[in-house]
C-alpha cells in the first residue's frame, strides 16, 4: 500500500452508497446502514475481513434513498472518499441495520464497475496523496505560492476577535496546527448548513488544493459573520431571536476532529453554564450536590448526539426542580405546630377520600393525590434505575416535583387495593416511604440519592384493613370513619348535594324545590347506604327529569300548554298566577317534588318491605354485619324437616361463618334440656331432624364470627317454636361454653339498625364502650342490651324472656312463692 513515500489505497474497493451525508478526507462520520447492498458489504467484507486492507472501503454519495434500493444501480457520483471502518455496530431494532464509524483517507475516482451484486465493487484511481504531513498550514508559505498562499493566510487571520466566542478562539488555535493540504476538507466537514450535502459535495469534487480552499473558506466566513451577529443580538437583549454557533468534539484526524454546528437554541456551553447555576441555587444537600456536579462534569464532555446526553440532562433537570428546601408555611394551628415535630406524626388512615383535600386546605399546604388501586409494580413507588430504557422516578418523587414544596399533603388513595406481581411488592416499597424513622432518607432508584420525606403529611384511604399487610398497617394511625345518620344525610343533601346538582343541571332554587320530607323518603326508601353516593345519584336523576320539563316549558306556547294531557302532570307547581299558566310549568315557577313525583321519577321504592314482615314464622333472626361500604342488616333463616340430623348451610358463606353455625348447633344440643328445646322429652333436638340454615342475598360473600349470636337465636326460635321480636337486631361472637365475645364495626352496625327501623340492639358487653361514638339522637332512640353470655341474649331477643334462662327461672321462682 506504499509507493514512493506515499500511501496507496487498493485499486479495487467495495463502494458504500450513502445518502446521509458526504465523507471528506480527514473527517469521521457515523453512517446507518440498512439497504441490501450496504448490508451485504458490511457482512461479507468488513465482518469477515482480518487485515487492515479489508477495512478500507469507498464511500459514494447517493441521491436515492437506500430504503428504495432496487436491482437497478443508481447513477454513481464520479468522485468518492476512501475510508477506514473503525467501528461496526449491529442492531435488530427497529429493524436489522448496522452503524459504521468511518474515517476518511483520500479522494478517488471511479474508473469502472466490476460487479453490482451483492454489493458494488469498482476499479478506482486515487486522487489525493496520503502521507504524514508535518508542515502546519501557516508555515512554509512563500510569495511564490501565489493565490494559494493568500487563501491560506486568509484562513490564518480571520476578521473575528477571540472575544466573540471562546469556542471560536479555541477552534482557531486548533486549525493552526493542521497541515495546509488537509485544511479545506476539515473546515468543510466541520460546518453544517441547511444545504450541507450540496456544499460538502462541492468540496469533495474539488480535486485541486486551490479549488478546495475557494469552496471551503467562504463557508467559514459565513459562520464567522453569524457569530458576530449573535454577539450583537445578545447585547440587544435575551428576547431577540438567536442563532447559536456551537463547537463539539467529533472523530479523529489524525487523533482529533471538530464539528462546527449552527443551531436554533442556546449553545451547549452557555446551556450547561445556566444548568450549573441552577444546581448551585437548588439548595440541595451536600451528597446530592456532589452527584449533580459529577453528572454535570460528564455532561460537558459528552457529545449531544449520544443517547446518554439526553438521559443525563433529564436527570439534572429533575434534580434542580425538586423542592429540596422549599416549603409552605402552615396557616392553621401555628402555635401547636411550633411545638410538635411533624415528622413524628404517623400516617393517618381514613375511609374517606375527601378528607385529605380538606386537611390540606385547612393547613394551607399543597395537596397531591396518588391512586394506588391496582398498582402491582414496586417501581411505581421507588422509580426505575437509570440503566433501563424509559426510566423515570417513582410517584412519590414525581409528586414532589409537581407540587413544588417538600411539605405537602399526600393522599395515598385505596391503599388496601395494592397488588403484587413479578415486578415486586409495592406495599413493601411503601414501608420506607411511610416509616417516620426511615423516610428522612428515602432513596428513589432513579435519583439514587436520599430525599427527606419527613415533612410530608401522608394520608391513606382504605375501605378495609384486612388486605393491608400487617407491617404496613403498623405504620399507620387508623381512624375509622363510619356512616352517616339519617339526620346527617338530610343536612348534607340540603347544604351540598342539592345545590351542586342544581348547578350541574343548569337549574335554580326558583325552578326546583325538594322538601326535607322528600329527602327523608329518598334516604329511607331508595337508598340504604353508609355514605351519600347513591343519594347524590338519586338527586341527580330528579334534577335531570325537572330539567327536561323546564326545557319543554321554554318550547311550549301558551296554547300548547292548555292541552288536556299536560293537566295530568305529576309535578306540583307552586304559583300565584292563573291555572292555565300553572299547568304549563314555566321555568320561573318552582317545581316541588312530593311523594307522587318521587315515585314517578325514581320508580317504586326499593326498600318497601318492613322488617316485621319477615318474622311471621319461627326460625328467623336479624343480625348486624359490617361491610367495606358500611354496616348492613342480615336475616338468618332456619327450617327443619325429617332426616338424620344433618346441617345444610346456604348463602355463599366463608369458613368462619360455617364454624359459627356449627358452634351454635353444638351449644344448643348441649343445653337443649335446660332451655326446653327437646322434642317429646328426647335427648337431642336434632334426633330424626335435618336443619337447613340460610343467609339470604346468596350472591354476596359473607364471612366473619359476629353472626354467632344471631344463628343461636334463630335456631332457638326454630326448636322452641317461638317468634323472635321483630324490632331486635344483634351481633357478637360466641364460644362453645356460651360466652359472647366482642366484635368490631359497632358504630356502623348500629347505624344500619337505626336506618332499618330497629328499636332494640343486642351487643357484647365488652363493646359497651363503643356506644360513646354514636350520635346522641341514636343513643336516645335505641334500646341497647349488652350481653356477656347466650343466656342474656336469648332472654332479650324474645318477648317475656326465653324458657330456661336465668331471668325466667327467677321469675318462675318468685311466682311460685307468691
Amino acid at each position: 500500500m506504499t509507493s514512493g513515500g506515499g500511501i496507496q489505497i487498493p485499486s479495487r474497493l467495495p463502494l458504500l452508497l450513502t445518502h446521509e451525508g458526504v465523507l471528506l478526507p480527514g473527517s469521521t462520520v457515523r453512517f446507518s446502514i440498512d439497504s441490501p447492498r450496504n448490508m451485504h458489504l458490511v457482512s461479507q467484507r468488513l465482518l469477515r475481513g482480518t487485515s487492515l486492507k479489508s477495512t478500507i472501503i469507498g464511500v459514494i454519495p447517493n441521491t436515492r434513498d437506500p430504503e428504495h434500493d432496487t436491482d437497478d444501480l443508481p447513477t454513481l457520483h464520479k468522485i468518492g472518499t476512501a475510508g477506514i471502518a473503525v467501528q461496526v455496530v449491529g442492531s435488530n431494532w427497529p429493524k436489522p441495520h448496522y452503524t459504521l464509524l468511518i474515517t476518511g483517507l483520500c479522494r478517488f475516482s471511479v474508473s469502472s464497475l466490476l460487479k453490482e451484486r451483492p454489493f458494488v465493487l469498482a476499479e478506482v484511481e486515487q486522487l489525493d496523496k496520503l502521507e504524514q504531513y508535518t508542515t502546519p498550514a501557516t508555515e512554509g508559505v512563500t510569495p511564490s505560492d501565489g493565490e494559494l498562499g493568500e487563501l491560506s493566510q486568509n484562513k490564518s487571520n480571520p476578521t473575528v476577535s477571540p472575544h466573540v466566542c471562546v469556542l471560536v478562539a479555541k477552534f482557531r488555535r486548533l486549525l493552526d496546527s493542521l497541515p495546509r493540504e488537509t485544511l479545506p476538507d476539515v473546515v468543510a466537514s466541520m460546518i453544517r448548513t441547511i444545504k450541507q450535502g450540496e456544499t460538502t459535495g462541492e468540496v469533495l469534487d474539488a480535486v485541486s488544493l486551490e479549488e478546495r480552499f475557494k469552496k471551503a473558506l467562504p463557508m467559514l466566513t459565513r459562520q464567522i459573520e453569524g457569530l458576530k451577529l449573535l454577539q450583537k443580538t445578545r447585547k440587544m437583549g435575551p428576547d431577540n431571536d438567536k442563532r447559536v454557533l456551537s463547537v463539539r468534539k467529533g472523530g479523529v484526524f489524525p487523533g482529533r476532529q471538530f464539528n462546527l454546528d449552527e443551531e436554533d437554541e442556546d449553545d451547549d456551553g452557555d446551556d450547561t453554564g445556566s444548568l450549573e447555576k441552577k444546581v448551585h441555587g437548588a439548595n440541595m444537600p451536600e451528597a446530592a450536590l456532589r452527584v449533580c456536579l459529577k453528572e454535570l462534569k460528564r455532561l460537558k464532555k459528552m457529545p449531544q448526539s449520544m443517547p446518554e446526553y439526553a438521559l443525563t440532562r433529564n436527570y439534572l433537570d429533575l434534580m434542580v426542580e425538586l423542592p429540596w428546601s422549599k416549603s409552605t408555611k402552615d396557616v392553621c394551628w401555628s402555635t401547636w405546630l411550633q411545638c410538635v415535630n411533624m415528622s413524628h406524626i404517623y400516617l393517618l388512615l381514613f375511609g374517606k377520600t375527601s378528607v385529605g383535600r380538606s386537611i390540606a386546605r385547612t393547613l394551607g399546604r399543597e395537596f397531591h393525590r396518588i391512586a394506588l388501586g391496582g398498582v402491582c409494580d414496586q417501581s411505581d413507588i421507588r422509580g426505575h434505575r437509570r440503566t433501563y430504557v424509559g426510566s423515570m422516578p417513582g410517584r412519590i418523587i414525581n409528586g414532589l416535583k409537581t407540587v413544588g414544596v417538600n411539605n405537602p399533603v399526600f393522599l395515598l388513595d385505596e391503599v388496601d387495593k395494592l397488588g403484587k406481581s413479578l415486578q415486586g411488592d409495592p406495599a413493601a416499597a411503601l414501608l420506607e416511604v411511610l416509616d417516620p424513622e426511615q423516610n428522612h432518607s428515602f432513596t428513589d432508584h432513579y435519583l439514587n440519592v436520599a430525599f427527606d420525606l419527613s415533612q410530608v403529611l401522608f394520608i391513606a384511604t382504605a375501605n378495609t384493613t384486612a388486605t393491608i399487610p400487617p407491617a404496613l398497617l403498623d405504620r399507620m394511625e387508623v381512624l375509622q370513619v363510619p356512616g352517616y345518620t339519617q339526620e346527617e344525610k338530610v343536612e348534607i343533601a340540603h347544604r351540598h348535594l342539592i345545590p351542586n346538582q342544581l348547578e350541574q343541571h343548569g337549574l335554580t332554587p326558583q325552578q326546583l324545590h325538594i322538601p326535607q320530607d322528600t329527602t327523608q323518603d329518598i334516604i329511607s326508601r331508595y337508598t340504604r347506604e353508609a355514605g351519600v353516593r347513591s343519594l347524590e345519584r338519586k338527586i341527580g336523576a330528579i334534577c335531570r327529569a325537572v330539567a327536561v320539563k323546564v326545557a319543554e316549558g321554554h318550547r311550549l306556547t301558551k296554547t300548547e300548554a292548555l292541552i288536556p294531557e299536560e293537566k295530568h302532570s305529576v309535578f306540583n307547581v307552586v304559583s300565584d298566577s292563573s291555572c292555565e299558566t300553572s299547568i304549563a310549568a314555566p321555568p320561573e315557577m318552582p317545581i316541588v317534588i312530593d311523594h307522587i313525583a318521587l315515585k314517578d321519577i325514581l320508580g317504586p321504592p326499593l326498600f318497601e318491605m318492613e322488617v316485621s314482615e319477615r318474622f311471621t314464622l319461627p326460625g328467623v333472626a336479624l343480625g348486624l354485619v359490617w361491610t367495606p361500604l358500611g354496616g348492613e342488616i342480615m336475616f338468618v333463616e332456619a327450617s327443619r324437616m325429617e332426616g338424620e340430623g344433618q346441617l345444610t348451610l346456604t348463602g355463599q358463606l366463608g369458613d368462619v361463618m360455617k364454624e359459627s353455625a356449627h358452634l351454635a348447633i353444638s351449644w344448643l344440643r348441649a343445653n337443649a334440656k335446660t332451655y326446653q328445646l327437646t322434642m317429646v322429652g328426647g335427648p337431642d333436638p336434632l334426633e330424626g331432624t335435618d336443619i337447613h340454615l340460610h343467609f339470604p342475598a346468596g350472591a354476596v360473600t359473607k364471612d366473619g364470627p359476629s353472626a354467632g349470636v344471631t344463628i343461636v337465636t334463630c335456631l332457638a326460635s326454630l326448636f322452641s317454636g317461638r317468634l323472635v321480636r321483630s324490632d331486635v337486631a344483634m351481633t357478637g361472637e360466641i364460644t362453645l361454653r356460651g360466652l359472647v365475645l366482642p366484635v368490631g364495626g359497632i358504630k356502623d352496625k348500629v347505624l344500619a339498625a337505626y336506618r332499618a327501623g330497629v328499636k332494640r340492639v343486642i351487643l357484647p358487653k365488652r363493646n359497651e364502650k363503643d356506644l360513646e361514638e354514636l350520635p346522641a339522637n341514636v343513643r336516645a332512640d335505641l334500646d341497647f342490651v349488652t350481653a356477656g353470655n347466650l343466656d342474656e341474649v336469648l332472654n332479650a331477643a324474645f318477648d317475656g324472656g326465653f324458657p330456661g334462662t336465668a331471668s325466667t327461672r327467677t321469675h318462675h321462682q318468685l311466682t311460685s312463692k307468691l
